[in-house]
């Protein structure tokens, strides 16, 4: 029997329709999606992961005698009154909301 390819699976992945990415140097690159892939021996190649959902947290802050307080509520509770959204990937803010 011989041996299949190194890349098989994903090979079988991508011709049913899954978006694939690929890198070179062992992993010392960045992840790159393509449309045409190679299927180099020397290449990494991977099924390109699903985003992560973006995380939103709910926040009372509140000024007490010139100190500013702030309390993360892990559910929306009716004394929050700013809604911070991170983004899923980076962690990174991409949005605050004042709620009344």
């Amino acid at each position: 029997m011989k041996t299949p390819h190194k890349h098989a699976d994903l090979i079988k992945a991508w011709a049913d329709g899954a978006e694939i990415e690929f890198r070179w140097n062992g992993g010392r690159d960045d992840w790159k999606q393509i449309t045409a892939p190679r299927w180099d021996q020397e290449g990494d190649y991977r099924i390109k992961p699903e985003p992560k959902p973006d995380v939103v947290d709910y926040v009372f802050v509140g000024a007490f005698h010139r100190i500013t307080v702030c309390q993360l509520e892990w559910a929306r509770a009716t004394n929050s009154n700013l809604k911070l959204t991170f983004d899923g990937e980076t962690g990174k803010l991409k949005a605050a909301e004042v709620i009344a």
